[in-house]
């Protein structure tokens, strides 16, 4: 099947939207009609290398949802007319990290970065000269239609608005598992969010919904810092040593019991920091994603020690997608978890460059991209 899709074909270059072939669903796969799609930072580390995918030309989008319009041989956890959001991480429930607990370190994730189809190890999609394209996170939401493994597909309500329904994909699971599952932040603690985009923002309403005392939203952007005190922060701070001193004040001392990392790009040279206001055995959780390419960490190794702290990483949160996903929307629709005030500005694929640069300028907290007809 012929569609387009939003393409970069080498690094610190913009998105061009160009004809891709897509293929049609082989054994396990699902074809699904792209309704709408998240615009994440993760994306963002394609375009500069900081997550580098396996060749080019890469298809980007990793957090959709959308209508099921076809299903491959052996499908039977969805059918024709679903509506589903796309998981980041595939899911299968059968292999050792599945079968412990761990569905967000599913092994079929190894192949996250290949783009070759799980279904064969295939490249299933290609451009119009032939060339095989890397599909993000083996999706690609940024193309109206895609084929995709069942195990990167789960069902949701058709009452769910779709552009709201995209964000479980990624960005909410990960930000507001990282304070329920990862962080564990209980009734009464002190917790600390470091950037408040659509991932810290999720953080945040985790933390107020877990009970956490005092909330404490880091972010250089003034109007982030008037949002996060609507999703529930009780202080708000432009900068880490700003943040340093007021929480210092707040707790008499003690510091955040929970820090939650959430910035676009973490440094190696900021985590120190982030630990300096992490109370004595407290977790500081790092979901942002830092180049690959960044080894140097600045760590006081005698003060992590000394303090009993707890410097932890994460991936989609700690969650299971099959049961974070539909149980997100499930509160989202009885008014406990705050999506609508989350999504900033809808674009239309073609827009990909200006709402990425409105990301980059600290003006939304989650950009979408809407599929409409005029896109198929």
């Amino acid at each position: 099947m012929k569609t387009k899709g939003a393409l970069i074909r080498e690094f610190n270059q913009p998105w061009t939207i160009e004809e891709i072939e897509i293929g049609d669903p082989k054994k396990g796969e699902v074809k699904v009609q792209m309704e709408a799609s998240g615009m994440c930072h993760s994306d963002h580390h394609l375009v500069t290398g900081g997550i580098p995918m396996f060749g080019f030309p890469v298809l980007g989008g990793h957090e959709g949802a959308g209508v099921v319009i076809e299903i491959g041989e052996g499908v039977e956890g969805v059918a024709v007319g679903d509506h589903v959001v796309m998981s980041f991480i595939p899911s299968c429930g059968t292999c050792p990290s599945c079968q412990a607990g761990l569905r967000n370190l599913c092994d079929l994730g190894a192949g996250l970065l290949a783009g070759t189809a799980i279904s064969d190890g295939t490249h299933r999609i290609h451009t119009t000269d032939g060339l095989p394209v890397f599909p993000m996170t083996l999706l690609g939401t940024f193309s109206p239609y895609m084929v995709v493994h069942e195990s990167s597909v789960v069902p949701i309500p058709k009452d769910i608005p779709f552009e709201v329904a995209c964000l479980v994909g990624c960005g909410v699971t990960t930000g507001y598992g990282s304070a329920t599952h990862t962080a564990q932040v209980k009734p009464g603690e002190d917790v600390a969010i470091v950037g408040v985009g659509g991932v810290g923002m999720s953080a945040l309403q985790g933390a107020v919904n877990s009970g956490a005392r005092y909330v404490f939203a880091i972010d250089p952007v003034e109007w982030k810092r008037d949002q996060a005190l609507k999703f529930g922060a009780t202080h708000v701070y432009e900068d880490i040593e700003s943040a340093m001193a007021g929480i210092a004040e707040v707790t008499q001392g003690f510091m955040a019991k929970k820090v939650i990392v959430t910035v676009g790009e973490v440094h190696g040279a900021d985590v120190d920091n982030y630990m300096n206001i992490t109370s004595k055995s407290g977790t500081c959780v790092m979901t942002a994603i830092g180049s690959m390419l960044d080894t140097n960490v600045n760590l006081n190794l005698a003060m992590l020690t000394l303090m009993q702290k707890n410097l932890q990483g994460t991936i989609f949160g700690g969650g299971n997608p099959y049961y974070d996903i539909p149980h997100l929307l499930s509160m989202y629709k009885v008014g406990k978890l705050n999506l609508d005030d989350m999504i900033t500005r809808q674009y239309r694929l073609e827009q990909i460059n200006e709402g990425y640069q409105d990301m980059l300028d600290g003006r939304n907290i989650r950009g979408v991209i809407r599929y409409t007809d005029e896109d198929r």
